[in-house]
């Protein structure tokens, strides 16, 4: 099936997986309003669908300082246990909805203990509500396995205290490990000692690199620090000379490392120009190992159906291209082995028969 036969409905019945999603950036937008209003945040607007409308505007400034700033309003009313177990279920039944059969959803805990909980609380409630909304969507007949990855915040000094949580809580539900926030300016090597921590404990990690910053972010992610995935990475291209790859460009290509990419928010931080010349194009025909992702669905008025879309009516991807990053997604899935081949081969690739 060529791209130009693809139509929406089909896109959304295909199973997707998603590697790099923030619980902050996707509630409902309705849910903000409610929350807001229970605990006197004031927002920009209260009508959701004008509130939501305000988040994708605000984001479309080109620049990844203020695009973070529109979280203010989603933590806001992430700041009690009530709010978290909401969230964190809607967030697993927005995606069974989409599709999704796999995610893997990333917060920082630090950013949640403004209304008295503490960190481990703060995971606690989050694991509640994801378990919930598991159920949930199992007993829907739109079963969707989704592991937590804790993220530091790596213009803050609680980056070590979130590794300890993700080592602490690995047998309940956390997966593995990222540091987001500023990139430029924030090397992910001052943060050395956490991933090092990690690595001793063996639990896996992604790390955002090569967004606002370049090649230096992609290098110190990988050779000194050790990630096993990046976050964004759309600026290896920098390494990548009519079609020549350099060496640090090689060694991600060759050694599979994936690359979580996030088109539609990579156009609002500035990080690409355009959906159509949107490195995640020339990257998946060069071989590299690329997954689709939404990053923040609410702050960028998307979904994985969305994503996927853009790039078929935008970049000319056919049905075998949406399969192939699926693919890629679980097999850099940060759960065991077993279960990522079991959800390939039971789950994704009879789906895209079955759509076809």
């Amino acid at each position: 099936m060529t791209a130009t036969r693809v139509d929406a409905e089909v896109i959304r019945r295909l199973p997707k997986a998603v590697l790099h999603d923030h619980l902050d950036g996707g509630l409902r937008p309705a849910t903000v309003v409610e929350l807001a209003a229970a605990v006197g945040h004031a927002l920009p607007t209260t009508d959701p669908d004008e509130l939501a409308a305000w988040y994708f505007e605000a984001a479309n400034s080109g620049d990844l300082v203020r695009y973070i700033a529109t979280f203010e309003h989603t933590l806001a009313v992430m700041q009690s246990r009530e709010g978290l177990l909401r969230v964190a279920e809607e967030y697993v039944l927005d995606l069974a909805a989409d599709g999704v059969v796999y995610a893997e959803v990333r917060y920082a805990p630090e950013l949640n203990t403004q209304g008295g909980l503490s960190m481990s609380e703060v995971v606690e409630a989050v694991q509640e509500g994801l378990a919930a909304g598991m159920a949930k969507a199992a007993t829907a007949g739109t079963p969707v396995r989704v592991g937590t990855l804790l993220c530091g915040m790596r213009m803050f000094d609680r980056v070590r205290e979130a590794a300890d949580l993700a080592v602490a809580y690995r047998d309940a539900g956390v997966v593995g490990f990222d540091i987001a926030g500023a990139e430029d300016g924030f090397p992910p090597a001052d943060h050395l000692a956490a991933f090092e921590h990690l690595r001793g404990e063996s639990v896996p990690f992604t790390i955002h690199a090569g967004e606002a910053h370049g090649l230096p972010s992609i290098h110190q992610a990988l050779q000194v620090c050790g990630a096993q995935r990046i976050g964004h990475g759309v600026r290896i291209t920098e390494d990548i000379v009519d079609g020549k790859l350099g060496r640090l460009a090689s060694w991600v290509r060759d050694r599979r490392v994936a690359l979580e990419m996030c088109p539609t928010s990579n156009l609002q931080t500035g990080a690409a120009t355009s959906i159509a010349e949107h490195p995640i194009t020339v990257l998946k025909d060069l071989g590299f190992r690329v997954t689709l992702n939404t990053d923040n669905r609410l702050v960028s008025g998307t979904t994985m159906t969305r994503e996927m879309s853009l790039l078929v009516e935008e970049a000319g991807w056919s049905v075998e291209d949406l399969r192939t990053v699926t693919v890629n997604a679980l097999k850099s899935a940060f759960i065991p082995f077993d279960e990522r081949n079991a959800l390939i081969r039971d789950v994704v690739l009879p789906g895209y028969e079955a759509a076809l």
